[in-house]
């Protein structure tokens, strides 16, 4: 049975709500983050839902009684509020550009071999019609090829333009999903896809996951992962001598560490002599604190829920192995060789505090002299960036231009 007029936009109103201010308390953090995130990227399809709905209900019944008129003042306050999100997703972009202006300065863009055009920096609305349509006719996508012996964990994916290209540089994704849940097809694609329209080859992974694997399995995998590419990525048009990486969540995690222990070779075993060195770094709502070190309940909890009893070998709790939690964080790993960094984090993040974020990037400022742009999305849930929305097109359109940017610098 179809809900009524009034449960309908009761519905709404509540699901606009908790995008705006979500709600807070660690057994509910799924649902809230879920519902926060699938509302706030959507707002625009949902203000044409609630539209259509109350339009529909007014044609065919009216507002006969007190419940229609109740209905009718909840669906304007849903309307209100999701208005209100989707002018806070086009804050995105004001933001973005002042953090890469702060970061790398405001004559950066005379230096892109693509500087942004008006058309460039609007909100591409015909692309975000359908949002769960992520394909491009000027993009080809080679699936499946093994980096490392080991079955489907151990396979990667390679975005290129559809006409052949050489020497062009690369970036490597790597998924999030708690470090249990995820692959390659899942994760990425937007930003993937308007890297290899712009001539990038772009790499995505699968790796192992825990349970089933233990750490440092996941970032050994990684490592492998860069390894292969340079070796490899020059059959598919790439330069191995340019190499980003990105993430988000615990694939942010990855990406992070992944720069900040290159050519670690206790991280290596049996290729230690392989490069796995990186030339940037974005890390998207990463996962920084992974030791609990810096004192947050929030990462305590994390550690002992997740970290400890899921992803490092069982019976190995944080007290016993507080070394092994530090050299798999990347708020405890960073040094001056760090390369350039974009770290980008949802205001709004239900899954990981952005004052995790924060604290990363104010340690890596104060140790690393290369670049540290940093980015805090106003409204943003965790994995915003998954489809594209407006905020997704403005933060994606902003990796690009830092990515160009380092390139050029490194080339230069």
């Amino acid at each position: 049975m179809q809900p009524n007029f009034l449960t309908r936009r009761a519905i709404g109103l509540a699901l606009t709500a908790n995008a705006l201010r979500p709600l807070r308390g660690a057994r509910s953090e799924f649902p809230i983050f879920m519902a926060g995130w699938l509302t706030g990227e959507l707002a625009p399809h949902l203000l044409a839902l609630t539209a259509a709905d109350t339009a529909q209900h007014l044609l065919r019944r009216g507002a006969r009684g007190k419940a229609d008129r109740v209905a009718l003042a909840v669906s304007a306050l849903t309307a209100a509020g999701l208005g209100s999100l989707i002018a806070t997703s086009q804050r995105a972009k004001g933001v973005i550009e002042d953090a890469l202006n702060e970061g790398i300065g405001t004559d950066y863009t005379a230096e892109l071999e693509h500087p942004p055009s008006p058309a460039d920096l609007a909100t591409p609305w015909g692309q975000l019609v359908l949002p769960f349509r992520m394909r491009d006719a000027d993009v080809r996508r080679t699936r499946d090829i093994a980096y490392a012996p080991g079955g489907k964990r151990f396979l990667l994916d390679v975005y290129q333009p559809r006409e052949p290209v050489s020497g062009r540089p690369v970036l490597l994704q790597i998924h999030g999903g708690a470090w249990i849940i995820g692959n390659k097809d899942q994760q990425g694609i937007p930003l993937m896809l308007q890297m290899a329209r712009r001539g990038w080859i772009c790499v995505a992974i699968n790796y192992p996951l825990s349970p089933a694997a233990h750490w440092p399995a996941h970032i050994v995998a990684a490592k492998r992962a860069v390894a292969w590419i340079r070796d490899n990525i020059a059959e598919y048009g790439g330069d191995p001598s340019f190499l980003a990486v990105t993430g988000g969540s615990a694939g942010g995690h990855l990406a992070s560490l992944l720069a900040l222990t290159q050519n670690d070779a206790t991280l290596q075993p049996g290729f230690a002599e392989a490069d796995t060195s990186v030339q940037a770094c974005v890390p998207n709502y990463g996962v920084y604190d992974f030791a609990a070190t810096s004192g947050s309940l929030a990462s305590k909890s994390r550690l002992d829920n997740l970290i400890a009893r899921k992803v490092f070998a069982k019976d190995r709790g944080p007290a016993e192995f507080l070394d092994d939690y530090i050299a798999a964080s990347p708020l405890d790993r960073i040094t001056d060789k760090a390369p350039p960094f974009f770290v980008i984090h949802g205001e709004r993040d239900s899954l990981v505090p952005v004052a995790e974020a924060r604290e990363f990037v104010r340690r890596l400022r104060e140790t690393s002299p290369n670049p540290v742009v940093y980015a805090e999305v106003p409204g943003a849930q965790h994995a915003f960036d998954t489809f594209p929305s407006i905020r997704t097109a403005h933060v994606v359109r902003g990796i690009e231009r830092f990515l160009e940017w380092t390139h050029r610098r490194a080339t230069r």
